[in-house]
């Protein structure tokens, strides 16, 4: 558990770069947000693609931190890459859940699904 956080806490904090405006809006509605949780297997290897992610982002100065300054934010922002990770949500929802909290990083968001397209 300890790693999770750790790596959760490096993808927010390496997140350096800014949104270009207009690109992709927040829906009005709201997403519906299932969620199963990861078996030991399936997370231990969420945790290592989340971890390349998360250095990745270290290069790219365009990304902005994420401010993920509570443990419910913290807790959020891991379930929702999780549900990429694992595919039970698109790209696209993924995305588009992130700008219903943080609606000015769509650049930031696009990164993020793109790097859990690469490493995956």
């Amino acid at each position: 558990m300890k790693h999770n956080l750790s790596a959760i806490l490096i993808l927010g904090a390496v997140i350096t770069g800014c949104s270009t405006p207009g690109m992709i809006k927040p829906a009005s509605h709201t997403v519906t947000r299932h969620y199963e949780k990861p078996t030991p297997q399936k997370e231990a290897a969420f945790n290592e693609t989340m971890g390349k992610v998360a250095l990745s982002t270290q290069e790219d100065l365009r990304y902005k931190k994420l401010a993920l300054d509570t443990p419910e934010k913290k807790a959020w922002f891991k379930q929702l890459l999780y549900r990429l990770w694992d595919r039970q949500i698109t790209r696209a929802q993924f995305i588009q859940e992130g700008l219903q909290k943080y609606p000015d990083r769509a650049y930031e968001f696009r990164f993020i699904a793109n790097g859990f397209q690469k490493y995956s």
